[in-house]
């Protein structure tokens, strides 16, 4: 796993003898990190709900980092402008490293709009360990869904900085698993996801 260093000099990278492979061995599973992003909407956390559902019942030890209800606690300080995206983005991704290193897989589900911010969520990790899924719904599919009723908020002008409207969203380059939600059910994509976790 990759580690990172920080800069002030009074602090020191502390060794383990218990360890990632160690942790993961235990588990009989290949830690990782599954990182589902797309637009508001697009389906991100029903997948994340339903993979978690089907490596629960392979016996897979998991977890699932929901953008919004991680709002709620860690990340409630943050509001919604490109700074904060980021922030909010780099604290998700080294809980998640932090989970990875404790042999779980991780379930990340967060619109994180902007490549650079994925590119640091994947730095942290080592190569194999970060799975990017690209959940490419439509935007005016999921403005039809609006099931949480965000997009009507934002076109009556009392939401702002809203990603695919205000607020850029830029699409992965090159994600591991691209699913296009539009054209198959969350079951069919969920059973798409698994077969490339497999290989």
């Amino acid at each position: 796993m990759s580690t990172t260093h920080s800069s002030h000099p009074n602090l020191h990278w502390q060794t383990r003898h218990i360890d990632q492979a160690v942790r993961g061995s235990m588990k009989q599973q290949q830690p990782r990190c599954i990182w589902l992003t797309g637009l508001s909407g697009a389906g991100k956390s029903t997948l994340a709900n339903l993979l978690e559902q089907h490596l629960h019942q392979q016996g897979r030890h998991t977890y699932v980092l929901d953008g919004d209800n991680l709002r709620h606690g860690l990340c409630r300080d943050l509001g919604f402008a490109s700074p904060d995206r980021s922030e909010n983005v780099r604290r998700i991704a080294e809980v998640a490293r932090l989970m990875v290193d404790a042999g779980l897989i991780v379930i990340v589900s967060l619109i994180s709009p902007m490549v650079k911010d994925r590119q640091l969520a994947r730095s942290l990790f080592s190569p194999g360990e970060f799975v990017e899924v690209f959940v490419d719904t439509p935007l005016f599919a999921c403005e039809q869904r609006d099931v949480k009723g965000l997009y009507a908020k934002v076109r009556r002008g009392e939401l702002m900085h809203f990603t695919g409207i205000d607020s850029p969203y830029e699409p992965p380059e090159a994600p591991e698993v691209h699913l296009l939600c539009d054209r198959v059910r969350p079951d069919e994509a969920v059973l798409q996801l698994l077969s490339v976790l497999a290989t």
